[in-house]
């Protein structure tokens, strides 16, 4: 199985630093294959048998507390789901410019009442989209939102971790490269 892990808050702004080689190194002694990573954020593609697709996430965040000393939460997506989260944004039919572009990952699916209850005024000038278990955001300014991980996070009952549009094309690609070298 083809998996995406995205690990949030590595290597940002030179805190919780971990590592890509290190990390790479905990995804193989778990027992996956074809491990890659891209850039320095914790993005991870690897192939894993079902059973340990299930609980990755909690042995990765097991190993990083251990090693590291950091608590980090890890989002597991299939290789296929992230090539059509990236096929199905629903802001590309605009247009409009790509920078302004992101994809939240949350952890667990929110309720249906939950999304609802989201204010959609929360950050004028900004706009999201929640479909499953992610959120599609146009925003100008990432740094000036106020459509945060905490906001989010707090409001769905989960834990997210975002990454701008680039990135989620380039983790497709490579799902899209590694299935083929396969």
């Amino acid at each position: 199985m083809r998996l995406v892990a995205l690990l949030r808050g590595i290597n940002v702004g030179g805190k919780n630093k971990l590592p890509m080689k290190d990390l790479v190194a905990m995804f193989e002694r778990a027992g996956c294959a074809n491990v890659s990573h891209y850039i320095q954020s914790g993005n991870v593609v690897f192939d894993a048998p079902a059973p340990l697709a299930k609980k990755i996430a909690g042995v990765i965040e097991a190993d990083i507390l251990k090693r590291a000393k950091l608590t980090v939460p890890v989002v597991v997506r299939e290789a296929a789901h992230i090539q059509k989260i990236a096929s199905a944004n629903p802001y590309a039919k605009e247009g409009k410019n790509e920078d302004f572009w992101h994809v939240l990952f949350l952890k667990d699916v929110p309720s249906n009442d939950l999304a609802a209850a989201l204010d959609p005024n929360r950050s004028p000038g900004d706009r999201f989209v929640v479909r499953g278990g992610e959120i599609y955001l146009h925003c100008a300014s990432v740094a000036k939102t106020k459509l945060t991980n905490a906001f989010f996070d707090s409001k769905l009952k989960t834990v997210s971790t975002g990454r701008n549009w680039r990135t989620v094309l380039k983790l497709a690609e490579m799902c899209e490269l590694n299935e083929e070298l396969r």
